[in-house]
């Protein structure tokens, strides 16, 4: 299987997994690497570092959006193997080691199994490892406040509801926003294109992940590269409007 590794702006990668989206920032041989797919995504994840002339030992660290499985399935692994660090927002930091769970659970998706794509997208998660419990060992808080001192200079903007500490990260030169799953442009199991809230059952606190849709207006960007679906191109600001809209 080869990665799906699309070219969005200099030195900026969006790669599609096999249901979830990760980005690569370069600068000259250093790679950051924001989200990691899930657990059954490692080849996909280690060729899209082929893809674009890098390799494991030159990702200078995983940026996490969220620690879900989807999102952090092969942070450990690039931890223990190479020694990369792990930087996650302070408040999901003790959910990247699982000292507790801001996830959907299977009862909620039993009781939503009759909804469309739901019964497919759950196929997919236990294919994918996506109920493995794969809690990083030594994750660390990033700075906040400003740029990281790393390849694409990403500005972690925390957007908490989707999960506890949920962050976005900001290329403010580029005109890119990373947004994991604070807003997304499609979903297996939603109907809705474009710009949206991923489905109620998904978010720890539904008011909040709308209320961080403002923190989203507010940054400066054309181009939203989201956790799930395709890259949208248009203002970020339009784009967190018409999320709005759909959740209300």
């Amino acid at each position: 299987m080869r990665a799906d590794v699309r070219h969005v702006a200099d030195g900026t990668y969006l790669v599609h997994g096999s249901n979830t989206n990760w980005v690569m920032l370069t600068e000259g041989d250093a790679v950051t690497l924001i989200d990691t797919g899930y657990p059954g995504d490692r080849r996909l994840l280690l060729d899209s570092l082929a893809r674009i002339g890098s390799s494991p030992e030159a990702v200078a660290a995983v940026l996490i959006t969220h620690a879900h499985n989807d999102h952090l399935g092969s942070a450990e692994y690039l931890r223990a193997a190479h020694g990369t660090p792990v930087l996650l927002h302070e408040a999901e930091v003790p959910h990247a080691r699982r000292e507790f769970l801001h996830q959907v659970s299977v009862g909620e998706v039993l009781r939503n199994i009759w909804r469309p794509g739901v019964l497919p997208w759950t196929a997919h998660v236990l294919r994918s490892g996506g109920t493995r419990q794969l809690p990083v060992t030594a994750p660390a808080a990033f700075a906040t406040g400003g740029p990281l001192d790393l390849p694409g200079r990403p500005v972690p903007v925390h957007t908490p509801g989707h999960t506890g500490g949920h962050c976005v990260f900001h290329l403010p030169d580029a005109g890119v926003v990373v947004s994991g799953d604070a807003l997304v442009s499609g979903h297996p199991t939603s109907r809705v294109r474009g710009p949206q809230l991923l489905p109620d059952m998904f978010h720890h606190e539904r008011d909040r992940a709308v209320a961080s849709l403002d923190v989203l207006a507010g940054l400066d960007g054309d181009v939203l590269l989201p956790g799930h679906g395709p890259v949208h191109r248009g203002p970020v600001k339009d784009a967190a409007r018409r999320a709005r809209e759909h959740a209300s």
